[in-house]
């Protein structure tokens, strides 16, 4: 899941070498932060948070796909 994000965040934004995944893991639901640049964070948020919510989108149904939840956060 951290690969899929990461790809989906370096072709987002200006600074690919910024973007910075990391999983915390749960019992049952994992959580994805999700770090870039700050002149690149309303690339990933998108207009009215469209764009992170179609990375989110993404994210529940590979995770679903595997039986298990995944949560992303997208860390200033």
């Amino acid at each position: 899941m951290q690969d899929l994000i990461r790809y989906i965040a370096k072709a987002l934004v200006d600074n690919p070498d910024q973007v910075v995944v990391s999983e915390v893991e749960g019992n049952q639901t994992s959580v994805l932060e999700l770090q870039v640049a700050k002149e690149d964070l309303g690339k990933v948020i998108g207009k009215q948070g469209r764009t992170a919510r179609a990375m989110r989108t993404i994210l529940s149904a590979a995770s679903a796909k595997i039986k298990k939840r995944t949560v992303l956060e997208i860390i200033e």
